[in-house]
């Protein structure tokens, strides 16, 4: 059985979703390490219970606060990641989507948790503070005609490029609201961000954080992954590196990902996360690649 581990990014986020890992061997000292650098507690806010500033109760917002989501994911993931290894259990490839990348990093031993603790806080921070675009979920349309308009618009692309039948739009709110009222298709759905990720207008997030890049050591991967920006199996650091600077302004290319993985011979893909969207995305698009889930410490089994 050849297995790939995938990680899913924002908007996989659920309430309740560190009581799954907190039982996990270090799971508390990553909660209290990941509060301490951020200066919230991380561990209130996955359960929707965090104190706001003036001492009254936090609100469920909270966990969809950029800066708060990225860093949860990471923690709640990777508490997952290192359980697996404990159990001997590993991958013959790994991929994460958006965020995802990071913990897939993580997964293949590309760097440890503290610094990708560091990264994630880092790149929510940035991607929070550049605000001002929008994303639209784009359903059932015909993509010869989506990219014919895209292209045709100025201030839009497609941010994410999940699978035959859906994809996000990102850029400006107005041409990405033009664009989905133009193209034909069976639903657009505007998505609760607070700037266009995943997009040229991310530029400025973007050489940033590849400036905070550039002082984090990388290992070489001891599992293939498949980046955002190539979804071509790669385990040098150099080039992980390179693809991960270029993931905030080239996109998410998980149809190929998927593609990738069925090229691969890849006949489970396990979604690690609190959510099952990857999952189905490959259920959908995959025929002959079945799926798992492991969301919490129930699914892990010994």
């Amino acid at each position: 059985m050849a297995i790939a581990w995938v990680f899913p990014g924002q908007g996989s986020q659920q309430p309740g979703m560190a009581e799954g890992v907190i039982d996990l061997p270090g799971a508390r000292e990553r909660f209290d390490r990941a509060s301490a650098l951020l200066g919230r507690d991380l561990l209130a806010i996955c359960a929707g219970a965090e104190t706001s500033a003036n001492g009254g109760p936090g609100q469920p917002s909270d966990l969809n606060d950029t800066r708060n989501t990225q860093p949860a994911l990471f923690v709640v993931e990777s508490l997952l990641v290192d359980e697996l290894h404990r159990q001997g259990r590993s991958a013959q490839l790994v991929a994460g989507h958006s965020l995802g990348e990071l913990v897939a990093l993580y997964a293949a031993g590309v760097f440890d948790a503290e610094t990708g603790l560091g990264l994630m806080r880092r790149r929510s921070e940035l991607m929070a503070a550049a605000g001002g675009g929008a994303m639209t979920a784009v359903m059932g349309f015909d993509r010869d005609e989506l990219e014919r308009v895209v292209a045709a618009t100025e201030g839009v692309v497609i941010a994410n490029d999940n699978s035959a039948a859906q994809v996000v739009l990102s850029g400006t709110p107005e041409a990405v609201a033009s664009v989905s009222a133009t193209v034909r298709c069976k639903r657009a759905i505007p998505l609760a961000v607070s700037g266009a990720f995943h997009s040229p207008f991310m530029a400025a997030a973007a050489a940033a954080f590849a400036a905070e890049l550039e002082a984090v050591p990388f290992a070489d991967a001891r599992i293939p992954v498949l980046s955002n920006a190539d979804p071509r199996p790669e385990t040098a650091a150099t080039v992980l590196k390179d693809r991960l600077r270029q993931q905030m302004t080239m996109g998410v290319r998980w149809r190929e990902t998927m593609e990738g993985l069925q090229s691969a011979g890849i006949t489970t893909a396990v979604e690690i996360g609190p959510c099952n969207v990857l999952a189905g995305l490959i259920k959908r698009s995959c025929p002959g690649v079945g799926t798992a889930q492991i969301a919490g410490s129930g699914d892990l089994g010994q």
